[in-house]
């Protein structure tokens, strides 16, 4: 195209008709347009004018230049060949190629090459609305906290009903996208620029991907219309790209250049005009703050002139600090388990390793805290990075978090060269982790799993008015408090508004970490008589402070004192009931009897819970005979059988074989045995309805009992209790259920009476409410104990052997 142009003769009707509308004289229009009033002339008696000026003469007259222009020949084909929409498309095939390349792969943390987003891609969810948490609904989850009954809580489980991204994206045209770190906004945006491009989704649209921090940081600061000019320009029609001949033409047509030049601004206007982009404006909060203002009134502006378009956004859910009036705000909902397993699925398919991602989701599973972190699609990220690596999480729990938190706090935004402002860009990480710390075993030591805002600025101010450069002005405290919890809120996502003005730690697991690490960094590790650790042993039979134990024994540098007063703190709660001394004392006799190759302590373990019929809490057992030798394999698996209460069934199968049986110990065999026959018998007096199975178990049990039995008096009484019982395969099922009937309530204790004479087991110690609380707070405290000993925490032979030669035992016997 010419540097000059002149009017069509239909082009000065139209540019004669506006000139009187306007009612201007020449000189005003040539003052207006910024040129001579001979060019004025020139214009209306259609001769040649700078194209430039030609423009801006039209824009002053109210009047698009490329309807007022003379079209050459080719133009002219061109306009009568293609529309609007076949040259949508036509743009749509010429920048598919660069979406690909930007949008189609994805590489964050410590990844050694880029992943296709279409092999791991997993939808996201909506919440429509973002107000957080009502009062009632915090309350709820503060009801399960109680202290004695603790159980862990997804952040995520109250919010807003969860819809599809896509849904929200259709509903809405012009769309804010708010979310915590790491939440999946800009996947999704890509995703949606894909989607886009292969016409799965708005086919008649051109989608154009922008970073919010690449256009505010542009050479010469451009307008964003100018900015997505160029971004047009580099898609569809930079040099060397091969067109054809009739694409050209037409854009041609709606003003643009030769196809080694630039896009005019007419031919971008026109398509932005009626419509034709999905512009994909990715992250807000990452524009400095000195950007900030100029890239706000641009979004607004645009967005405002070109009101047609589809426009999506993302930003940090606390870093918006504008309204977009126009625009709906959604979050971005963190994965449920659903997504979890879709992601890990995919994960570990596109590394050709499906049974790994298998084995992920189930350790997942076993590992609550760590799932917690998993709804983050960023730290799930990490969590199959560390997983791919290792075929499973670290056993020092806290090393795994110490990554996690890694990312949040300088990975995440030091690996896309983000930099955030404030006074809190001025805090070391060990300062941060200091301050966050020093909030989290505050608000934890008094069961504030949700805090006021006014409460957490105080402890930042507590903070961070002793730093070196830090005002003595408390206005200026007070400022520096408000910019730091918001930082830590939009920068890290490690605090989170749950209702207005309320906040919590993301996710719990971050405030167990924080509250062990203040632990931690404030005791001295050696000492027996640590202030900080006697305090933290008076939380031992506190269900919400298990966690906690756990991560400080994995993080101390030696666990000795730690482990050695929680003992102490454990032997403390029956050491003055004597009832309950002698039942201990009643475990030690009874395990010293036994014959097995087990620890003393896992059998202690083992009939400690047996005699007060705790078949859920074998995994005391399980775990002190983790590292014990035994004869077979099979002798192994069958204590780590009486894990959890439904494998206890497991179990139950497994010694009903008699060949099995008798390789495995003796003893213990033949307790539990008796302890199932016992069992049986009385649940089938509470229950007719299965009398068929009762009975056959029943029988079942007894047989084996008599088999195992080496003592002849024992056997001798065994096979008289079988004989009480009708035959039940020569009798029928209702003659069977008149006799029990009739004589279970009198066979019941005669079975019992044989097992405590002779096994010396299943007594009948009558313990009030009040003792068989404490004996299950024991019990719980040991197995704490043992978890923490068998964690990969440091702690010396001596201190191992002693716990392990104690455990269980009486305060006034000695092992």
């Amino acid at each position: 195209m010419t540097r000059s142009v002149r009017a069509s003769k239909i082009g000065l009707e139209k540019a004669n008709k506006a000139f009187k509308f306007k009612g201007w004289t020449q000189d005003y229009l040539a003052g207006a347009a910024s040129c001579s009033r001979p060019v004025v002339i020139n214009f209306f008696a259609g001769r040649l004018v700078d194209k430039q000026i030609f423009q801006a003469i039209c824009t002053e007259l109210g009047l698009e230049w490329g309807e007022i222009a003379e079209l050459e020949a080719g133009e002219e084909q061109a306009s009568k060949t293609f529309t609007i929409d076949e040259l949508v498309q036509m743009a749509r095939k010429n920048i598919c190629e660069s979406i690909h390349k930007r949008c189609a792969t994805m590489r964050v943390l410590d990844m050694t090459q880029p992943i296709e987003l279409d092999d791991i891609y997993t939808s996201v969810n909506i919440l429509e609305k973002i107000i957080g948490r009502r009062p009632l609904e915090i309350a709820q989850l503060l009801q399960n906290l109680s202290l004695n009954n603790f159980e862990r809580f997804s952040l995520g489980d109250v919010r807003e009903r969860r819809v599809p991204g896509f849904e929200a994206v259709k509903k809405y045209s012009k769309l804010m996208i708010l979310g915590k770190p790491g939440a999946g906004k800009t996947t999704f945006l890509k995703h949606l620029a894909l989607q886009c491009i292969e016409g799965k989704f708005e086919p008649k649209r051109i989608p154009l991907f922008i970073s919010l921090k690449d256009f505010a940081e542009a050479e010469a600061q451009p307008t964003l219309l100018n900015y997505l000019i160029q971004l047009f320009t580099n898609y569809g029609i930079a040099p060397n790209t091969q067109l054809n001949g009739g694409w050209l033409a037409s854009l041609a047509r709606l003003g643009l250049k030769s196809a080694n030049q630039s896009v005019d601004l007419t031919a971008v206007e026109k398509l932005l005009n009626q419509g034709k982009f999905l512009i994909l404006l990715d992250g807000l909060d990452e524009v400095r703050e000195a950007d900030s203002k100029r890239v706000l009134v641009q979004i607004r502006d645009f967005s405002t002139q070109f009101h047609k378009n589809q426009f999506v956004m993302t930003c940090r859910i606390a870093a918006r600090e504008y309204i977009f009036e126009q625009f709906t705000e959604v979050e971005i909902a963190d994965f449920d388990e659903q997504q979890i397993d879709s992601f890990a699925k995919k994960w570990f398919k596109a590394k050709d390793d499906p049974v790994k991602g298998e084995r992920f989701i189930k350790r997942l599973k076993e590992e609550k805290p760590i799932l917690e972190l998993a709804t983050n699609p960023l730290l799930l990220t990490l969590l199959c990075l560390v997983f791919g690596d290792n075929f499973s999480f670290p056993e020092n729990r806290s090393e795994l978090y110490k990554d996690g938190l890694d990312v949040l706090l300088k990975k995440w935004d030091g690996n896309r060269n983000i930099e955030r402002d404030q006074f809190y860009k001025r805090l070391s990480l060990k300062r941060k982790e200091d301050l966050l710390s020093q909030i989290a075993c505050l608000t934890f030591e008094r069961g504030d799993y949700f805090f006021k805002k006014k409460d957490i600025e105080r402890y930042i101010t507590d903070y961070i008015q002793n730093l070196p450069d830090a005002s003595t002005d408390p206005e200026a405290l007070q400022l520096d408090s408000e910019g730091v919890l918001k930082s830590i809120e939009a920068q890290h996502g490690l605090f989170v508004e749950r209702a207005r003005s309320i906040y919590s730690f993301s996710h719990l697991t971050f405030h167990e970490y924080f509250t062990a690490r203040k632990i931690v960094t404030s005791a001295n590790p050696h000492a027996i008589d640590d202030k900080t650790l006697q305090t933290l042993v008076t939380h031992i039979n506190e269900k919400n402070w298990r966690e906690v134990f756990l991560l400080t024994a994995g993080m101390l540098e030696s666990a000795d004192s730690l482990l050695l007063l929680m003992q102490q703190q454990i032997d403390e709660l029956i050491a003055t009931d004597d009832k309950l001394q002698q039942f201990l004392t009643w475990v030690a006799l009874k395990s010293n009897s036994v014959k097995a190759l087990y620890k003393r302590s896992a059998i202690r373990a083992f009939y400690y819970a047996l005699d007060l019929n705790l078949a859920e809490e074998f995994a005391l057992a399980r775990d002190l005979a983790r590292d014990v030798y035994v004869a077979r394999d099979l002798a192994f698996a069958f204590v780590q059988n009486l894990t959890l209460a439904e494998e206890f069934a497991l179990a139950r199968n497994l010694v009903r074989d008699l060949d099995v049986a008798r390789d495995l110990a003796l003893d213990l065999t033949l307790d539990l045995t008796l302890d199932f026959t016992l069992d049986v018998a009385r649940d089938f007096a509470r229950d007719f309805a299965l009398a068929r199975d009762f009975a056959l178990a029943l029988a079942r049990d007894l047989a084996l009992a008599l088999a195992l039995a080496q003592d002849p008096e024992l056997q001798h009484k065994l096979q008289e209790l079988k004989q009480e019982l009708p035959n039940f395969k020569s009798q029928n099922l209702e003659t069977f259920k008149q006799w029990w009937q009739t004589n279970g309530e009198a066979w019941i204790p005669k079975l019992r009476e044989v097992m405590i004479e002779h096994r010396n087991i299943r007594h009948d110690w009558q313990f009030s409410n009040e003792q068989k609380q404490l004996l299950q707070q024991y019990y719980n405290a040991n197995k704490l104990l043992v978890d923490c000993l068998n964690s990969e925490c440091y702690a010396s032979r001596d201190v191992r052997q002693h716990i392990e030669d104690t455990l269980l035992l009486p305060v006034k016997t000695s092992p």
